[in-house]
């Protein structure tokens, strides 16, 4: 209300107030406010101090004035300040001195004779004013009021007060009061003192109220006060400056500092430290009535502390200093044997100390997750503990960075434990089912390691996984790794901090496998430290100390007889041993403890004086207390020590050395004098209390004790300081491979045992993740993976029937799951499977053999890519998002996976996966959503090695490897389906087929020679798919790959080969792929084995009729066009055109055109000849070519032109006349354009043109024509192979004459005329043989003769000469061939 402006002298009425616009209030209206609340409050108190108890008992007028006068002063003090309250000021209340008003209040409370209803009325306004602010730390005096109100309440008369209900309200003031001072706005003017007298004060009245059994509300509100205290002190902690702790000026000027919350925090570390001493006991000492009441009770109020100073506590070294060497020795020495719900106040305190201050607890986390949380959640403490520690651990594993700071700062340091791995084993350990059901035990430790593993796979991803080769460590040189630590202003060249960790992890885990070796051989050892590089060759003393130190299972026993051997290396060994011990600060007995738990003492007297020797040597050099004065002095009494722990603790000793004794046998050892009674003392109590425990092999440190903590407490002073850090790709790798095996075999175990649905969704969970891990270089874990899932889809059970598999597929849960997994992992991490193939397509052919793949995945159409190419979207979009497909990343492939039981739903209703309608249907649903296909269409994706085992498993099935097969149907089936499989995989690789194939092709060769091999149907399946490849592979290369081309053509000769009646079978597939590539693509056809084998099997497989016509069109097309007939296809394609020509079922008009076409093929040699060999397949000649290029190639035309002339010759002996004759006209035409091509053959040549051919023919023909003649009623076969022959005979005069020249520079011609002679002789005869009269041959022959004799006469090759054989022979042999023609051309 705002009072409006008007003047005083208007006598309009009484001034009128209205509510002012806005948010703020108008500052004289809180005023009074204040002054109408202060007035309110005084009015109560004066009400209360005047009252009587017995307000209606008459008192004398006297007695009555006495009363008065004992509350006078305090009842003037309050009518003084009633009097002031509405008074004008200058300035509000907050600018006025807070003693002004506070002083009657505070009187009252620190007065013995008023009532205790009194003091809880002014107690109640004191906290009225403070919780509306009146005065805040501007108002001046408000330092002094502030402190004299926490004055005024802790000396404040509770003791006087005798009715327990008026106690225990005042007391609840008194609380009330403290909390809300501790939150005052003038709460930071308090000293450091002021604080401590409140906390004090409030801890007073939580005992108290627990000692006297006061109401529950009492307790509760005392220990709620002490909570609030703690809190308004420890959230100051963040704004006080570093250098405040020690600086009492800043301190006292500014408030309390950090000093006080080091005498609280300290306060709090007695109380748990002194749990026991405050349980109240039948004499009625104590507050408390557990021991774990207190023990909450404290770490209730550390807890606090810690989450509220949070990161600010490590920047104050003595509150830092509390946490590390106090607090956490009382944390784990509790855990082990307290109740469940103090171990889980301790964990969610160590939880919290891990969050803010890790940078400062190393060692420290290391003994709690060591001693506390391995230990009890191992089941050393009982069920329950066990309980509570896997719970405790599962909220350190669900902190973010958590698993990795564990694997990086202890498992990849050496001198530290190998917490995450022991961790991870524990997890998967506690988990692991060995019933069913799971126990809740085995629950939280299954959860935990899922959300480990999820972790690791969350943080793995990367956009391009490197190359296998960048995932291996190498340790190039020896470097002393124990100390080393990574400076990031350091020249580390290349490497990086990744690099740096991964070293050492390496050396890590080699030094534990050196250990291994060494505590079987000291020798093998030792070899293994320097095959590694981890000491020097030969190795120094520092380096084999270290090994020795640090060194994770070596036998102690082992150490302690190297150190006591006296050789001088072993001696320098000793002493750089000892030196890495720091005994400063440390009393004798502790030193001892801290340096026998590293080896075992030997047995030796004279070893265990050197080692005693050393080890006094270096406790006398950093002794802080100057109590030996030589290091003879602590020589002996180690010496002393040693035999007063034998002695007490050996149960053969029977009288046993008394503190006297011991006192008495150390006398005068230090330089002449006595050491310190109480020094003995303490020593001898020391020892017999705790032994000195001599640890052997197998020992391990299962508890906690003083020793081992101070030994804690000073490494972590100079050790390396945990280092925080995020995921790294390389380090997460690692990570998981520590617990790989463990945790696949725990989620496989999980799976196998539990029926429930949720925990196998969660188990899914975990394999996909471990899936995301492993193909990062992990094949083989992925490998094991896949084989459990294979196993778990019962459809690999050899012992169960189809009806049976198919029963269980269809009503239980489990194995849909895992077929879907299956499939899930092998389309989405394919590119890291491996061996794992050969499982997942053993599950794929039962499925098919079950009849459970989808009809457009098993018709035999032949059309493959149209069976398992397309995918339903509705069924891709539930298993594979557009986003999550391919070798990207993906960060949010568990989103992909999602609730694994979403995965299975059958439509987009949400259709139950058991659901009682036709199973069959319900199946194949399920199948399709596991898109198989897609795993085949895109195995472009995969590498190399995948690609490779995915072939070979296919081929191998496709063999029958591992298959039994119930009729022959089925095994026809199952291989074709194989065989399509591989066609779908051949054609999303063409692009690399030359790098694949070929092992392809070693897998079929290999299947071939297995010992129950079939090669029908897997030939016949074979070759078809062999030739599809062909078609798509050949034309689809943008250059032409002559090995793809060889590899594929070497294959489909083996299939054939394995069984040639597939060429029957198959003929026109094989056909229709071969035309396709002649008519179509001939230009893509590069290597002569390409072109061998296609002519090859088009020959063959045209001479079916329906498989002819077009056959025998590609081979015309071919052979007209010329195009793409070079020299090394011509004769495959000479030898093609011979199957058609030859074949019965060949029109006459066919074959007589192959032929015409044969023959004129001769032009191609000339022109080849002539360019020389410039063809499309060979490089163009040099013109400079030397003669014996030139002789080479003369050698190439008479081959082919052999080859030709053989071919034709083989014509000339078929059945059908026509084709006979054809053949032998075309064959003389064909040396017809040889000859006017200057195709030259040489004299070499022209004789085996005559002996290949021509004489071979003629023999031929004659042979044939004999047997028809013998044959009866064969008169006209013989009359149509005599008219052959006869042609053949005037064919070889006619080429006789063409080629006389050449023939005759030949030194064989001799010979070779004889030949002619007697193949004259023959045919002349063959008349007289065949019909016993004058035939064609009687008049052909010495027609022949005489031509081919006066040719020879004409170019002189024929001379009658004295001595000429040649001459003679021939004079001879005309007189018995042909003795009508000798006169006319041997005249006399």
């Amino acid at each position: 209300m705002a009072r409006t402006p008007a003047s005083d002298d208007d006598d309009d009425g009484p001034p009128t107030y209205t509510v002012a616009r806005g948010t703020r209030r108008d500052p004289r209206l809180k005023d009074l406010g204040i002054s109408c609340m202060l007035n309110t409050e005084v009015a109560a108190l004066l009400a209360v101090i005047r009252r009587r108890p017995d307000p209606y008992a008459y008192l004398p007028p006297a007695v009555a004035a006495a009363e008065e006068a004992v509350f006078a002063g305090l009842i003037q003090s309050l009518k003084s300040l009633r009097a002031l309250l509405f008074q004008p000021r200058h300035g509000a209340w907050r600018c006025s001195d807070p003693s002004m008003y506070l002083s009657p209040f505070l009187d009252v409370v620190q007065s013995e004779e008023v009532p205790p209803a009194a003091t809880g009325v002014a107690l109640s306004s004191v906290l009225k004013i403070l919780r509306i602010d009146v005065f805040d730390e501007c108002s001046p005096g408000a330092r002094d009021a502030i402190q004299a109100i926490l004055t005024a309440v802790t000396n404040c008369r509770i003791e006087r007060i005798a009715d327990a209900g008026a106690e225990e309200a005042v007391l609840l003031r008194v609380l009330q009061v403290l909390a809300a001072l501790l939150r005052a706005r003038a709460a930071p003017l308090l000293s450091d003192s002021a604080v401590c007298t409140a906390v004090n004060t409030c801890f007073q009245v939580v005992q108290h109220a627990a000692s006297s059994r006061g109401s529950e509300l009492l307790q509760r509100t005392a220990r709620h006060c002490m909570h609030e205290i703690l809190q308004a002190v420890f959230a100051r902690l963040p704004d006080i400056r570093e250098d405040a702790e020690d600086d009492m000026s800043v301190t006292s000027a500014a408030g309390f500092g950090a000093r006080c919350m080091v005498d609280v925090f300290n306060f709090l570390c007695s109380l748990l430290l002194n749990a026991p001493d405050m349980v109240m006991t039948p004499e009625g000492h104590g507050a408390f009535t557990s021991e774990e009441d207190v023990q909450l009770f404290a770490l209730v109020l550390l807890n606090s502390a810690v989450e509220l100073g949070g990161e600010a506590i490590g920047k104050h070294p003595k509150l830092l200093r509390l946490i590390q060497d106090d607090l956490f020795y009382h944390l784990i020495y509790y855990a082990t044997e307290c109740s469940p719900l103090v171990l889980s106040m301790i964990c969610s305190t160590v939880l919290n100390l891990y969050n803010f201050l890790r940078r400062f607890l190393k060692l420290q986390l290391e003994a709690f997750f060591m001693y506390v949380i391995l230990r009890v959640g191992g089941g050393a403490s009982g069920l329950q503990l066990q309980e509570v520690a896997i719970e405790g651990l599962i909220s350190f594993c669900r902190q973010p960075t958590f698993v990795i700071e564990m694997y990086v700062n202890y498992d990849c340091d050496p001198l530290m434990r190998n917490v995450y791995e022991e961790v991870g084993k524990l997890l998967c350990k506690a988990a692991y089912p060995l019933s069913n059901p799971m126990t809740t035990v085995q629950l939280q430790a299954f959860e935990g390691l899922v959300n480990m593993i999820t972790t690791i796979a969350d943080n793995v991803e990367v956009e391009k996984a490197p190359d296998q080769e960048a995932y291996n460590v190498e340790i190039s040189e020896y470097r002393l790794f124990w100390l080393e630590r990574w400076d990031s202003s350091d020249d580390h060249g290349h490497e990086t901090w990744v690099d740096f960790v991964r070293k050492r992890k390496l050396k890590k885990k080699k030094v534990a496998i050196a250990a291994n070796h060494y505590n079987r051989d000291e020798k093998k050892g030792v070899e293994f430290l320097k095959l590694c590089h981890l000491v020097p060759t030969p190795p120094d003393a520092k380096s084999m100390a270290y090994f020795l130190r640090y060194s994770p299972g070596l036998d102690k026993v082992k150490i302690g007889e190297f150190l006591g051997d006296p050789d001088e290396f072993n001696l320098k060994v000793l002493k750089e041993f000892t030196d890495t011990f720091d005994f400063t600060g440390s009393i004798l007995d502790t030193a001892l403890r801290t340096y026998l738990e590293t080896f075992r003492l030997p047995g030796e007297s004279q070893k265990i004086q050197r080692v005693l020797e050393h080890f006094s040597e270096r406790f006398y050099e950093q002794q802080t207390q100057e109590v030996f004065a030589t290091k003879d002095a602590a020589f002996i009494l180690c010496y002393s020590v040693i035999m007063l722990n034998t002695d007490l603790h050996n149960p053969q000793v029977k009288k046993k050395m008394s503190e006297d004794d011991f006192i008495r046998n150390n006398r005068a050892i230090n330089s002449g004098k006595d050491l310190p009674r109480e020094y003995l003392s303490e020593l001898f109590h020391s020892i017999a209390v705790n032994a000195i425990t001599m640890f052997s092999q197998g020992a391990t440190n299962v508890e906690m004790t003083t020793s081992r903590w101070a030994d804690i407490v000073k490494r972590s002073r100079s050790i390396e300081p945990f280092t925080p850090c995020d995921f790294k790709h390389k380090l997460s790798r690692e990570v998981f491979i520590a617990v790989s095996g463990p945790a696949v075999a725990t989620f496989a175990a999980i799976f196998d045992y539990t029926d429930d649905e949720e925990i196998l969704n969660q188990c899914v969970e975990g394999l996909i993740s471990v899936a995301r891990i492993a193909r990062y270089g992990l094949e083989d874990v992925l490998d094991e993976l896949l084989c459990c899932l294979c196993k778990f889809t019962t459809l690999l059970n050899p012992y169960a029937t189809t009806e049976e598999t198919i029963f269980t597929f269809s009503n239980e849960l489990k194995p849909r799951m895992a077929t879907l997994a299956l499939f899930t992992i092998a389309n989405r991490f394919g590119e890291s499977v491996r061996g794992a193939w050969k499982n997942i397509v053993d599950c794929l052919l039962k499925l098919k053999r079950l009849r459970l793949l989808p009809q457009s995945m098993v018709e035999q159409d032949g059309s493959v890519s149209s069976r398992l190419g397309p995918r339903p979207k509705s069924d891709s979009a539930a298993i594979f998002p557009s986003s999550h497909r391919g070798a990207g990343t993906s960060r949010h492939v568990s989103g992909m996976i999602g609730r694994f039981s979403q995965f299975l739903s059958l439509d987009g209703c949400g259709e139950s996966l058991l659901c009682v309608g036709n199973e069959f249907e319900n199946n194949l649903k399920i199948i399709q959503q596991c898109q198989i296909g897609s795993m085949f269409t895109e195995s472009g994706k995969l590498p190399d090695e995948s690609l490779q085992n995915l072939g070979r498993a296919l081929i191998f099935a496709a063999g029958g490897k591992g298959q039994k097969f119930s009729t022959p149907i089925e095994e026809e089936e199952t291989v074709g389906f194989c065989w399509d499989l591989i066609l779908l995989v051949s054609l999303a690789n063409l692009q690399r087929f030359a790098s694949f194939w070929q092992h392809m092709h070693d897998c079929f060769t290999a299947v071939s020679m297995l010992p129950l091999f079939s090669p029908c149907p897997f030939a016949e399946k074979a070759i078809v798919v062999l030739f599809k490849v062909a078609v798509k592979l050949l034309p689809g290369q943008a250059t032409p790959d002559r090995l793809a081309e060889e590899l594929i053509c070497k294959s489909i000769n083996l299939m054939w080969k394995l069984d040639k009646e597939i060429l029957d079978t198959c003929c026109e597939g094989i056909s229709e792929c071969i035309v396709k590539l002649i008519m179509e693509h001939a230009g893509s056809v590069q290597t002569p084995l390409g072109w061998k084998t296609l002519l090859h099997l088009l020959s063959v497989t045209g001479r079916h009729p329906e498989t002819f016509d077009q056959s025998v069109a590609a081979m015309i097309k071919l052979m007209s066009d010329g195009a793409h007939i070079s020299r090394f296809n011509y004769a495959a394609c000479i030898e093609a055109a011979f199957g058609f020509a030859a074949l019965k079922i060949s029109p006459l008009e066919i074959s007589t055109k192959i032929l015409e076409l044969m023959a004129e093929s001769v032009n191609w040699l000339v022109q080849w000849h002539k360019s020389g060999y410039s063809d499309p397949g060979s490089s163009s000649s040099n013109s400079s070519s030397s003669v014996e290029d030139a002789s080479r190639m003369g050698n190439l035309a008479t081959n082919m032109f052999i080859k030709l002339a053989e071919t034709l010759r083989k014509t000339s002996l078929v059945r059908r006349e026509e084709i006979r004759n054809q053949a032998v006209t075309d064959l003389g035409r064909s040396f017809s354009l040889a000859a006017a091509g200057d195709l030259d053959f040489g004299p070499a040549g022209c004789l085996a043109c005559f002996n290949l051919v021509i004489f071979a023919m003629v023999d031929d023909l004659h042979e044939k024509t004999l047997e028809y003649s013998r044959r009866e009623g064969a008169e006209r076969e013989t009359r149509s192979m005599e008219g052959t022959l006869a042609a053949a005979t005037e064919l070889l005069a006619d080429v006789f004459v063409l080629f006389l020249g050449t023939l005759a520079q030949g030194p064989g011609f001799r010979t070779f005329w004889l030949g002619v002679l007697r193949r004259m002789d023959t045919c002349i005869k063959s008349d007289l043989a065949a019909g016993g009269g004058a035939g064609v041959m009687q008049e052909l022959v010495p027609r022949m003769l005489k031509r081919m004799i006066v040719e020879m006469k004409n170019k002189e090759v024929l001379v009658q000469r004295e001595g000429d054989e040649l001459w003679e022979i021939t004079y001879i042999q005309i007189q018995w061939i042909a003795p009508a023609v000798k006169e006319e051309l041997f005249p006399e």
